[in-house]
């Protein structure tokens, strides 16, 4: 391989990086534009976030609540791309593809209540201790 098809390879590598970021991006876009539930998960775990830094708490739940948040949310962008995929392949209705879709949207309501339960385990002893505190 000469030194000219090196430089061309590399300037094609750091287009695709480019590209896949772009692209990835445009994904975020139309996710948050179009999917209600993508946008109300983000709202919430905005809201674990101010009251991680209310409650100041620990390294280790920072930990926990935002590799949850990140679960989240990507449960729901495999969800919503799941769904666009079923229809892409059928505007019928069908009975197995509202299965896909149904299943997927239960995977995305799962990891959520688990989260709210763990959420739940972090911040309700620091709610009531502040509660407590203010009597």
């Amino acid at each position: 391989m000469n030194v000219e098809s090196k430089d061309k390879k590399k300037i094609l590598d750091k287009k695709r990086l480019r590209n896949s970021f772009k692209y990835a991006l445009e994904g975020v876009t139309t996710a948050y534009k179009t999917e209600q539930n993508l946008r109300i998960h983000t709202i919430i775990a905005i809201l674990v976030v101010i009251l991680g830094f209310v409650f100041k708490i620990s390294h280790l739940e920072w930990f926990i609540c935002l590799i949850l948040i990140g679960l989240v949310l990507m449960a729901e962008f495999f969800n919503t791309s799941l769904e666009h995929i079923v229809d892409m392949i059928t505007l019928e209705i069908n009975p197995h593809a509202k299965k896909a879709k149904d299943m997927a949207s239960s995977g995305v309501l799962a990891m959520a209540i688990i989260s709210a339960i763990i959420g739940l385990i972090i911040f309700l002893p620091k709610i009531i201790n502040f509660l407590g505190g203010l009597k």
